[in-house]
């Protein structure tokens, strides 16, 4: 199994808390990453059927029966069980009871801000990091079969094609997820929303537009997309509108989870199909920033990740706020760095009175600087 960066944080909390929750999109790895943590806990699914009707007619009788050291499996599919959760651990008041894992964020959280608020801490497990397969020895060796095969554990597990691997996990997941939150009855047209977001990862995202080309009501589309956030197909990244100037976007970017699910969306069979294709560079900026919020979720953390632009067409990717201060980054796929890069970042800079130290431009290569402008990140190295 290869080691996942979370783990740290996931059992310090465990003895903290009487439940910690791990959520995530389907096949990231929540369950294998538990029962492997935790192998003296018991494991129960609540996909079986026996097992869900159990949960679900006799809630007590199965506490009594999973009653501490459980690790309980796609709960959201019982969502009356959240509430005699927390009178059981209420009543037995121990750390470390359960620990929940599920893919539906929305029912998911819905049940836990209603009965577990302050009983579980929560955290996010998405696919593969660069860094968690480098340590591994598995990363693929140029930018373009990263962002071509993408993440997800059991493409590496069972050295699964993404041509492969994809099109069968989009399939269940619209069959399963789509079906039962949204009762979508036109399940392609749904499929091609999905396409049609991955043809706009890194672009200003108009979803009036967006809900025209795919032929359903803007109201529709809005609560579609919210659906592909809630479980983990794809993230709206804000725009960081702090009164610099007045004239500034304020609508959001689409990016994905995971680039080789967006790669296969936009119809790529091959990685060598990268170096020409028109959207190499968004895909790789959408790698980027990947990696800043796996890195956050890792360590337990929200990451506070926006992006500036102003009508004038000056553009910073990406803003990272911690610790109380900005650091921004210029994003660009080439492996060779311009001193150009560094445009949008001056006059960012200036408005916000950000001092060069935390301006960077990340790019491609992998040789790492410094120079008055800012720092210079080669991805392939630092990443």
């Amino acid at each position: 199994m290869i080691s996942r960066d979370i783990t740290p944080k996931l059992v310090y909390l465990a003895s903290k808390f009487p439940i910690v929750t791990l959520t995530g999109p389907r096949q990231s790895g929540k369950s294998t990453l538990l029962k492997n943590l935790f192998s003296e806990y018991r494991y129960v699914s609540l996909e079986n059927p026996d097992l869900r009707e159990l949960a679900t007619n006799d809630p007590n009788g199965f506490l009594a029966t999973y009653s501490n050291k459980v690790i309980l499996d796609e709960i959201q599919r019982v969502p009356s069980l959240f509430s005699y959760l927390q009178t059981h651990v209420d009543n037995v008041g121990e750390e470390g009871m359960y620990l929940l894992a599920g893919s539906q964020n929305f029912q998911l959280m819905q049940g836990i801000s209603q009965s577990l608020a302050g009983r579980t801490a929560l955290l996010k497990l998405l696919p593969f990091s660069r860094r968690e397969l480098n340590e591994a020895d598995r990363l693929p060796t140029t930018i373009d079969d990263q962002i071509f095969k993408g993440f997800y554990p059991r493409i590496y597990d069972k050295d699964i094609a993404p041509t492969d691997y994809y099109p069968a996990y989009i399939q269940t997941y619209v069959e399963r997820d789509v079906r039962d939150i949204l009762k979508v009855t036109d399940l392609n047209k749904f499929i091609k929303f999905i396409r049609l977001g991955a043809g706009r990862i890194g672009q200003i995202l108009n979803m009036t537009a967006l809900a025209n080309e795919t032929g359903i009501s803007a109201s529709t589309a809005e609560v579609w997309m919210s659906v592909l956030e809630a479980s983990y197909i794809c993230y709206r990244l804000e725009p960081n509108y702090n009164n610099y100037n007045k004239r500034v976007i304020k609508s959001p970017k689409l990016y994905f989870y995971d680039t080789g699910l967006a790669a296969n969306l936009l119809g790529l069979t091959s990685s060598e199909q990268l170096a020409t294709f028109y959207m190499r560079g968004a895909l790789f900026e959408n790698l980027v920033i990947n990696q800043f919020i796996k890195t956050s979720y890792n360590n337990g953390v929200t990451p506070d990740l926006t992006f500036w632009r102003d009508s004038q067409g000056n553009e910073i990717d990406l803003i990272n706020t911690a610790d109380l201060k900005m650091w921004a980054y210029e994003i660009k796929s080439g492996l060779t760095f311009n001193r150009d890069f560094f445009k949008g970042l001056e006059k960012w800079g200036k408005l916000s009175d950000t001092p060069a130290r935390q301006l960077a431009v990340i790019y491609g290569g992998d040789e790492d600087f410094s120079t008055s402008q800012g720092s210079v990140i080669g991805f392939q190295k630092t990443f």
